[in-house]
């Protein structure tokens, strides 16, 4: 008979998720929709379909989930970000692999971005510079590409990286405020369309 995990699971629409995950996807949502002030603690637990004491074994307070919102995501692109720099081709191969993937990974979780610049603000100041702190990196990494790019004389150098990587960034930001899932353009090519921009702007 096979070993089963210990950890909590809730039930819904047929399907098992483990407490804490359950959790985090309802949280995401409810902020989302109703903003993080307009959503207690009561709304996440019924929404989620567990107890108080349940969430508080995962989550100290309704900020600690507001914290993982955006620690999870820009875990992941992180991640996504250091395989890429690292790995195979050129200069421009992988910034344009980093620049796709950016893209993608902030529509296929759209909920997050829109929570993620409506709510930062929220957090209390430690918190803040923990996220402050991992966007950061992620600049310092994506903008690591640009320099590995300008040095190789395949992008023009007569722009700062810097300037680069804020720009890029920051549009990539806005998707949350204009981008419908239903919309005439898929997150794939809204990714290869922003994509195409930056390396065409930045070609020496």
């Amino acid at each position: 008979m096979p070993v089963r995990s210990r950890e909590a699971t809730v039930r819904v629409k047929g399907q098992t998720r483990p407490v804490k995950e359950r959790l985090l996807h309802v949280a995401t949502r409810l902020f989302a929709r109703h903003g993080f002030e307009g959503t207690s603690v009561q709304d996440i637990v019924d929404a989620a379909g567990v107890t108080k004491g349940a969430m508080y074994h995962y989550y100290d307070s309704k900020d600690d989930l507001l914290y993982e919102v955006y620690h999870q995501l820009l875990t992941m692109q992180i991640s996504h970000l250091e395989e890429i720099a690292a790995g195979a081709g050129s200069p421009e191969q992988r910034l344009r692999a980093a620049a796709a993937d950016v893209v993608k990974t902030s529509l296929d979780n759209l909920d997050d971005m829109i929570v993620f610049f409506r709510s930062l603000h929220l957090l209390p100041e430690d918190k803040q510079a923990q996220v402050r702190s991992e966007r950061r990196y992620y600049h310092d990494r994506f903008r690591a590409l640009v320099d590995e790019g300008v040095a190789a004389g395949t992008f023009r150098g007569d722009v700062p990286p810097d300037i680069v990587v804020h720009y890029f960034l920051s549009v990539v930001n806005q998707l949350g405020s204009w981008f419908h899932p239903d919309g005439s353009l898929s997150a794939t090519q809204v990714g290869q369309l922003f994509t195409d921009l930056l390396i065409g702007g930045l070609r020496a």
